[in-house]
C-alpha cells in the first residue's frame, strides 16, 4: 500500500505542472479593412481590347504584363509564373470579401475580379495588396472591400467625431465589415475555427471632396477624425492606418490636404504618394476616364503595390 504513494505523488505533481501550461490558442487570420470610392471598387481593365472602346487593349494587364518593364514584377499574377497566357493566380491564403455597389456578393480566394463590374473583367488596388500581404502574413489574410463610386467623405463617409449627421457610407462600411467576417469564418474552409483579427484600415478615397462644398478644406479634420472613430470602435488604438493620395487629381491643393491629414493621424499611420503612377491616356484603355486612371492596369497595380507595402511596412515590431 505505502509503495503506491510515491507513484501517486508523482502523478499530482505532473498533474500540477500541466494544469500551469498556458492555454493553447485558437488560430487566427489576419482582416485588412479596405474602403474608398470608385478607385478603390476597381476599374483596371484585365484583357478587353476594342478597338474603340478600350484602345486596342493598350494598358490593360494582359498587355501590361507583356511590358518588359513589368513582366517579371506582375509575374506572380499568373500561376505559370512567366508564361503572359497562364492561368491567373488563385490564392488559398488570401480571400476577398465584396459587395458591390449593385448588390452582387464577391466572395473567394484572391484573384482578379474583385471590382464593381459583374466578371472577372477588372481589378482594384486589392489584387496586389492582398499577394504581398498573404506573403507577409504567416496567418491567412482575408481582404473586406467596403466600396461605392461618386462618394465623398465630407458627407457620404462623414465620421461621427467629425459632428453634424454620421455619413450612411461610414455605417455600411461597419456594417459590411462586420457582415464580410462572419460570412467568410462560414463561407471559406481555411478560416473556419480561426479567430478574426482586424490588422490595418487601407483608405483610397477622395476624388468628390473636390466637388462638395467645404470638402477641401475639411478633408484634414475629416480625415483625423475617421482615423479616430474606426479605432475607437475597434478598441484599438494603433490600428493601423494606409491612405493613399488621389494621385490621378490634378488638384495639387487637395493632395496637399490628404497628405496633411495622413500626418496628423497618430502612428501607425502611412501616406502613400501615388501621383507618379498615372499613365499617359493614350497608352490606356478608357482614353477619356482620367477619374479612373484611364482604367490602367499598372496604375492600380501600382496603388495596390504601394499601400500594400505601407501596410506592411506598419505591421513590422516598432514602428
Amino acid at each position: 500500500m505505502l509503495s503506491t504513494l510515491p507513484a501517486i505523488g508523482l502523478a499530482l505533481v505532473a498533474a500540477g505542472a500541466s494544469s500551469l501550461e498556458p492555454p493553447i490558442q485558437p488560430p487566427t487570420f489576419k482582416v485588412f479593412l479596405l474602403a474608398g470610392q470608385s478607385n478603390m471598387e476597381g476599374q483596371a481593365v484585365v484583357a478587353m481590347d476594342h478597338p474603340e472602346h478600350y484602345n486596342g487593349g493598350r494598358g490593360n494587364l494582359v498587355n501590361t504584363m507583356k511590358d518588359p518593364k513589368f513582366a517579371k514584377r506582375m509575374s506572380h499574377l499568373r500561376d505559370s509564373k512567366g508564361n503572359a497566357d497562364g492561368d491567373w493566380t488563385v490564392r488559398d491564403d488570401a480571400f476577398c470579401w465584396y459587395r458591390t455597389d449593385r448588390g452582387e456578393l464577391k466572395a473567394g480566394p484572391l484573384s482578379i475580379g474583385f471590382a464593381g463590374y459583374p466578371g472577372s473583367d477588372h481589378f482594384g488596388p486589392e489584387l496586389q495588396i492582398g499577394h504581398l500581404l498573404a506573403d507577409a502574413c504567416n496567418e491567412p489574410v482575408l481582404l473586406i472591400k467596403t466600396a461605392w463610386g461618386g462618394k465623398n467623405l465630407h458627407v457620404d463617409f462623414r465620421p461621427p467625431s467629425a459632428g453634424g449627421e454620421v455619413g450612411p457610407y461610414y455605417t455600411r462600411m461597419l456594417e459590411e465589415y462586420a457582415e464580410g467576417v462572419r460570412d467568410a469564418q462560414r463561407r471559406f474552409p481555411a478560416l473556419r475555427g480561426s479567430t478574426p483579427e482586424l490588422a490595418g484600415f487601407i483608405w483610397f478615397q477622395g476624388w468628390n471632396d473636390m466637388y462638395v462644398d467645404g470638402g477641401i478644406d475639411a478633408y484634414p479634420d475629416n480625415l483625423v477624425h475617421l482615423a479616430a472613430d474606426l479605432r475607437r470602435h475597434f478598441d484599438d488604438p494603433d490600428l493601423p492606418i494606409v491612405v493613399g493620395e488621389t494621385g490621378n487629381a490634378g488638384n495639387e491643393r487637395f493632395r496637399d490636404q490628404q497628405r496633411i491629414g495622413t500626418e496628423r493621424i497618430p502612428p501607425p499611420s502611412a501616406f502613400v504618394a501615388t501621383r507618379s503612377f498615372l499613365q499617359k491616356p493614350e497608352d490606356s484603355p478608357n482614353q477619356g476616364h482620367g477619374h479612373h486612371w484611364f482604367g490602367n492596369a499598372a496604375s492600380y497595380f501600382l496603388v495596390g503595390d504601394g499601400l500594400g507595402k505601407a501596410t506592411i511596412r506598419l505591421l513590422e515590431p516598432g514602428t
